[in-house]
């Protein structure tokens, strides 16, 4: 297999070892040549395929790549179903790694919508084999051969992984069990995005009705049957993770390490912070991609500097009148404060009109001294929460 999957790397990662005191390894499933894990529970399903004319899939994207590369390899044509919002980069990685064999097809806007045409095309298409991205045991049995890897070098306390629909979290639970081993298994699931966590707390399948795409490679509203029933009594706990906290996480990777991840990548990492009582112990973080697409990084950055509270929006009166900007920059905002969005118009002969004003502050206390300040001096003003209607609009 090993001609077609890479042997990744397992990592101790010094820094993230001393901020929880552990010992942390990075299993890179990102240095992978489709730069995720999907590539094994592709080859694992496939390779087991006889007599078949093509292969069939619908994926976020990471599940896509794997697929068709490994058409490519065993000449074998692919049909793969992918949301409109997949990432371009993402698109491009699925013609590189598909070649001739591979035929795109764009549909929906999520994972579902996908799932549903790709099952309607196989059945209206003889002799065409369904690849379902995690409810499958092959697939499961595939994502969770990377823990011989990891046993090979050391039995760790805690595994971390990410979830979507819970291929790779069944496959890891599955393969420690058959080893007999004691680690304890830790999920994370993106914020709005927790099917799996639901599940397992209410003791059965529950399919979401809405679910926040952020974490594109883990947006899944409902888990696998059989991912689920793997899960049910061999799963920690699962937690859902701060779509900010992924954001800082993918920064702190790029400023530190230099290694460039996916949102889905860093969950497992982002969850450290959650878990109780790991002080000394040695953890397995699953990296699990890195197709990132670089047009996404302002938006990283934003919900990053919103999440460290250090970025802030307000809605703020302007007389109209020279001078009010001024008095605004020398009476309201420190040297170490800077706006970083200002958007004014000036309508008719009104008193006064409105403005959106950003600013982001050198420390998170600041913004307290700001709205003190614009109390003071009596400026009529409105801050812009992440939860309000008018963030998403103007934000």
């Amino acid at each position: 297999m090993y001609n077609i999957i890479k042997k990744t790397p397992l990592e101790f990662n010094y820094r993230l070892s001393k901020l929880y005191n552990c010992n942390v390894f990075l299993k890179r499933e990102d240095l992978q040549l489709i730069r995720s894990f999907k590539i094994r529970g592709a080859y694992n399903k496939i390779k087991k395929l006889n007599n078949v004319k093509g292969v069939v899939c619908a994926s976020a994207g990471n599940h896509a790549q794997g697929v068709a590369y490994v058409c490519n390899k065993l000449d074998i044509e692919s049909n793969i179903f992918i949301p409109n919002n997949t990432p371009l980069q993402k698109i491009k990685k699925i013609k590189q790694f598909g070649n001739h064999n591979c035929n795109i097809h764009l549909y929906g806007n999520n994972f579902d919508d996908c799932l549903l045409k790709a099952k309607e095309f196989t059945n209206n298409n003889n002799n065409n084999t369904f690849i379902h991205p995690f409810d499958d045991m092959d697939i499961i049995e595939g994502q969770g051969k990377m823990l011989d890897e990891v046993y090979e070098v050391l039995n760790p306390d805690i595994i971390t992984t990410c979830v979507g629909g819970g291929g790779l979290l069944a496959g890891l639970c599955l393969n420690s069990k058959n080893n007999n081993r004691n680690n304890l298994i830790y999920g994370a699931e993106a914020e709005n995005c927790a099917s799996m966590k639901k599940s397992l707390e209410n003791n059965k399948i529950i399919k979401l009705d809405k679910i926040d795409t952020f974490v594109d490679g883990a947006s899944v509203a409902e888990v696998g049957i059989n991912n689920f029933n793997i899960c049910v009594n061999n799963v920690e706990k699962i937690y859902e993770i701060d779509n900010g906290l992924v954001c800082q996480e993918i920064v702190n990777f790029y400023e530190n390490e230099g290694i460039i991840l996916e949102p889905a990548g860093v969950l497992s990492v982002a969850i450290l912070k959650h878990i109780p009582n790991i002080y000394g112990k040695t953890i397995v973080c699953i990296i699990s991609g890195g197709n990132n697409d670089l047009t996404r990084y302002p938006e990283i950055m934003e919900k990053y500097l919103v999440y460290k509270n250090l970025r802030h929006y307000f809605i703020i009166d302007f007389y109209q009148k020279p001078g009010e900007l001024k008095l605004f920059v020398e009476n309201i905002l420190d040297k170490t404060d800077d706006i970083i969005r200002f958007e004014y118009i000036k309508k008719g002969n009104k008193e006064k009109d409105v403005a959106l004003v950003g600013i982001e502050v050198n420390k998170s206390c600041d913004i307290k001294k700001v709205i003190k300040k614009l109390k003071y001096n009596n400026f009529n003003f409105k801050k812009i929460e992440k939860n309000d209607i008018l963030y998403e609009l103007l934000i």
